[in-house]
C-alpha cells in the first residue's frame, strides 16, 4: 500500500486528470456529455480503490491537505469574475433569470427532501442531492459534503459525487429537446445576428508581451492569495455568530469585493481570463484529489433513492423551463435560454453552453441567450446557491 505525503498526492491527482483528459478524448460519449476530465480520471482511481477495498488490500492512502486550499482558491475566483459590471449588460434579464434560477435551486431542494424522507433517510440527504450538486456541480457538492456530515449525511462526499454526474448527464440529455418542443411548438425564429452588437471582449490572457502575461498573472495570483488570506478572518467570524457555512464563502465574498472595487478604481487592473484559468486549474486538481479519495462502497444502498429523486427533479426541471421561457419573453433566445437552465441546474454551466450551441447551430443564433446564461450560470448563482444551501443546513435541526 502506498502511503502519499501531500506532493505526492498532487503529483497522483495530476496523473489522474490526464488521464481523464485521455479518456473523454478516446471514449466520445464522455465529451459529448461534458463530463469534466478531473472527475473522469479521480473516479478511475476510486473504483481502483474500491476493488481493492473489497478485496482487503488498500492501494493507498493518500494526504488530502491541499484538497481544502484548490477549492478555496477556486471559489475565491469565482467572487472575483463576479463583477457588477457585467450586469449592465442586459441588465433586467440577468437579474430576472437569477431569481428563476434561485426559486428552483429552492425547489430542488424540498424535492429532495421529499423523497429522501420518502425513503426514510435523513432530509438533508435531499439537500445534498438537491441544488448542492445539481446546481451546484461535484464541485460545490464536495465543498458543503464536510458540512452534511456533520448533520447525520453518511457517506456525502461519495453522494456528492454520483448525484452530480448523473445530473451532468441527464442535463445534457434532456436540455436540448425541451427547447426545441419549445422552439417547434411556438414557430420560433433567430434574430438576424448583425442585429445585435457583442459585448466588447476582455483583455485575453495571452496576448501582450511574456512580461506584460508575466505580470497579469502575478497580480490575478496574489490577489486570489489576500482575499483567501481575508476570507479566512471573514469565515471565522460569520462562524462565530452559530452560522454554519463552507470554508470558501469568506474568501469568495472578499474576493467580489475585491473585483468591484478594481471595476471602480482600476488600481490592480485584474484580468477576468487570467483569474479564471488560474480557478479552473485549482479546480481540476482539487477534483481530482477529492475523487481518488472516495470512498465508493459507502453508496450501497442508496441507489434507487438518488435514482427517484434524479428522476423526479428531471421531470420538474422540465416544466419548470416552460416558466423560463414564458418570463424571458416568450421568443427564440428564451427558448435557448430554457434549454440552457436546464443544462447548469442539472449541471454545470459548460453543460448549458454544450445545449445551447447544438441549439443555435441548427436554428440560428440566440445572442440575448449567450450573454444571460453564462453569467448567471458560471458567477451569480454560486452566490445565491450558497446562501440557500447553508440556510437549509442551518435552519434543519441537527
Amino acid at each position: 500500500m502506498l502511503h502519499l505525503d501531500a506532493v505526492q498526492t498532487l503529483a497522483l491527482a495530476g496523473i489522474a486528470l490526464f488521464l481523464g483528459y485521455g479518456l473523454c478524448r478516446a471514449i466520445p460519449v464522455l465529451g459529448r456529455y461534458n463530463l469534466p476530465p478531473p472527475v473522469i480520471g479521480g473516479l478511475v482511481f476510486a473504483l481502483a480503490a474500491w476493488v481493492g477495498h473489497s478485496r482487503g488490500t488498500p492501494l493507498f492512502v493518500l494526504d488530502t491537505s491541499l484538497q481544502s486550499p484548490l477549492m478555496i482558491a477556486f471559489f475565491t475566483t469565482i467572487g472575483m469574475n463576479a463583477s457588477l459590471l457585467l450586469l449592465k449588460i442586459s441588465g433586467r434579464q440577468v437579474v430576472v433569470f437569477l431569481l428563476l434560477a434561485s426559486v428552483f435551486a429552492i425547489a430542488q431542494n424540498l424535492l429532495g427532501m421529499a423523497v429522501a424522507m420518502g425513503f426514510g433517510l435523513h432530509p438533508l440527504f435531499g439537500v445534498l442531492a438537491g441544488s448542492t450538486t445539481l446546481t451546484g456541480g461535484p464541485a460545490t457538492g464536495l465543498a458543503f459534503a464536510p458540512l452534511f456530515e456533520n448533520a447525520g449525511v453518511t457517506g456525502a462526499e461519495s453522494i456528492a459525487v454520483a448525484s452530480a454526474m448523473a445530473g451532468i448527464v441527464c442535463g445534457g440529455l434532456i436540455g436540448g429537446p425541451v427547447a426545441t418542443v419549445l422552439i417547434r411548438r411556438f414557430d420560433l425564429r433567430s434574430i438576424r445576428p448583425e442585429d445585435h452588437q457583442a459585448p466588447p471582449d476582455d483583455a485575453h490572457p495571452f496576448s501582450g508581451s511574456d512580461a506584460d502575461r508575466e505580470y497579469s498573472a502575478l497580480k490575478c495570483l496574489v490577489a486570489i492569495l489576500v482575499a483567501m488570506w481575508l476570507g479566512a478572518w471573514v469565515s471565522r467570524w460569520i462562524s462565530s455568530t452559530g452560522i454554519t457555512l463552507p470554508a470558501y464563502v469568506g474568501a469568495m465574498l472578499v474576493g467580489a469585493v475585491i473585483r468591484n472595487i478594481d471595476d471602480r478604481t482600476q488600481l490592480i487592473k485584474l484580468s477576468i481570463p487570467t483569474t479564471d484559468m488560474i480557478g479552473n486549474v485549482c479546480l481540476a486538481l482539487f477534483l481530482s484529489v477529492a475523487l481518488m479519495n472516495l470512498k465508493l462502497w459507502e453508496l450501497a444502498g442508496l441507489a434507487m433513492p438518488l435514482l427517484v429523486n434524479l428522476g423526479l427533479q428531471a421531470l420538474l426541471v422540465s416544466l419548470f423551463c416552460v416558466v423560463v421561457f414564458r418570463v424571458m419573453g416568450r421568443d427564440y433566445d428564451a427558448a435557448v435560454m430554457g434549454g440552457g437552465f436546464i443544462g447548469f441546474m442539472l449541471g454545470t454551466t459548460a453543460n448549458a453552453m454544450a445545449v445551447m450551441r447544438t441549439l443555435v447551430e441548427r436554428y440560428g443564433v440566440a445572442p440575448r441567450a449567450f450573454l444571460v446564461a453564462p453569467l448567471v450560470g458560471a458567477f451569480f448563482i454560486d452566490f445565491t446557491n450558497a446562501l440557500i444551501i447553508t440556510g437549509f443546513i442551518n435552519l434543519w435541526p441537527h
